[in-house]
C-alpha cells in the first residue's frame, strides 16, 4: 500500500507515461487550461498557503526556473549541495499542475512540505488562490518581452507532451495574440500583475534585466525576502544560476522528466536563454503583423519591455 508514497518523482513519471498525452485545453473562468488543472479547479482554488509562503509567478517560459533557482540558493546561502536535494518541482511545488496518478500533484507535493514553502504558478493574476493575498504571501513575479517569451513557449510546446500540439510557426503567432495557448494571453497576464504589483507588494522582475545584470537582480530579489548575504556568497549564487550551470544541472535542467513526457532530443527545456532570439524566428512580415497588435494590446501600459539589451 505504501509503495506508490515511496516513488521518487521521476518514477511516478514513468509510471504514468502510458497516460500521458497532449491535454486538451478547458477554459476557466475565460483562461484556457490543461483539461486536468481545469477539472481540480475548486480545489486550487481553496488552497490556503502559509503567510511564510513565496509564491513564484510567470506566465510560462518568463524565467520561472532560473528564479525558483535564485530563491532556494538564496534561502540556502549559496550552498549548491543543498539545492540539489531534488529536482525543481519538487523543491518548489508547480502550485496548479495535476497530471494521471500516480504523478503527484503540485498541492500534493504542497500538503507534505513545511512552511515555509516556495510555489510556483502560471496562472494569471485573477486565478491565483485568495489566500496568497488575505495571509500576504511575498510573491514575485518575472515577465519577458512577448516576441522572446513566444519562441521559448513554441519550443516548449513542440517538446512538452502534455500540452497541445502547436503546430507550424506561423499559426502559433495567432494563437498567441489571441489568447490562445495554456494559461492565457500573454498580454492580459503581464498587465494583470503589473496592476496589482503596489497594492500586493509584488517585485515585479524583468527577463531582460536579469540577462543584463544578474547580480543586480539576485540582490533585489535578495532584500525583497529580507536577507543579506556577503558578497562571495552573491557572486557564487550568480555563477550557479547562470545558464551554463543551470542547462548542466540535472535537479534544475528538467532531465528528471522522461523522453515521453519532454522529449528534449526535440528541443531542451533549457534552450538558449538568450533576449533577442526572436529575431532567428519571425519574418520581417510576421514582425509587422505582431508589432502593430501588440501596439492596441499593450495600448495605455507602462510596462517597460525590452527586446534587445
Amino acid at each position: 500500500m505504501s509503495q506508490e508514497k515511496e516513488l521518487t518523482f521521476s518514477e511516478a513519471i514513468e509510471k504514468a507515461q502510458q497516460s500521458i498525452v497532449r491535454f486538451p485545453l478547458i477554459p476557466i473562468r475565460g483562461i484556457p487550461l490543461m483539461s486536468y488543472i481545469a477539472q481540480n479547479f475548486d480545489s486550487i482554488w481553496a488552497f490556503r498557503p502559509d503567510p511564510s509562503d513565496l509564491l513564484i509567478a510567470t506566465y510560462p517560459k518568463a524565467g520561472t526556473t532560473w528564479t525558483q533557482e535564485i530563491v532556494d540558493l538564496l534561502l540556502h546561502n549559496g550552498d549548491a549541495e543543498a539545492c540539489k536535494r531534488a529536482p525543481t518541482p519538487v523543491r518548489s511545488p508547480f502550485l496548479e499542475i495535476c497530471s494521471p496518478p500516480p504523478i503527484p500533484s503540485g498541492l500534493d507535493l504542497l500538503r507534505k512540505m513545511d512552511p515555509p514553502r516556495v510555489i510556483k504558478t502560471h496562472f494569471p493574476f485573477q486565478l491565483v488562490p485568495p489566500g496568497f493575498w488575505e495571509n500576504k504571501c511575498k510573491t514575485i513575479y518575472v515577465a519577458r518581452n512577448a516576441k522572446d517569451n513566444m519562441v521559448s513557449y513554441f519550443h516548449f510546446d513542440c517538446m512538452n507532451k502534455t500540452q497541445p500540439e502547436p503546430g507550424p510557426w506561423e499559426g502559433y503567432i495567432h494563437k498567441f495574440m489571441q489568447g490562445e495557448l495554456s494559461w492565457g494571453s500573454w498580454y492580459d497576464h503581464v498587465k494583470g500583475w503589473w496592476a496589482e504589483r503596489e497594492k500586493r507588494n509584488i517585485l515585479y522582475l524583468f527577463y531582460e534585466d536579469m540577462k543584463e545584470n544578474p547580480r543586480r537582480e539576485v540582490e533585489r530579489i535578495m532584500r525583497y525576502l529580507d536577507l543579506s548575504l556577503p558578497d562571495d556568497v552573491i557572486s557564487r549564487i550568480v555563477e550557479l544560476t547562470s545558464f551554463k550551470s543551470m542547462k548542466e544541472n540535472p535537479m534544475a535542467n528538467y532531465s528528471c522528466v522522461p523522453k515521453p513526457v519532454f522529449d528534449q532530443s526535440i528541443s531542451p527545456f533549457m534552450r538558449k536563454g538568450e533576449v533577442g532570439d526572436w529575431t532567428n524566428h519571425f519574418t520581417a512580415e510576421q514582425s509587422k503583423v505582431f508589432d502593430e497588435d501588440y501596439e492596441k494590446q499593450m495600448k495605455g501600459t507602462d510596462i517597460p519591455f525590452r527586446t534587445q539589451i
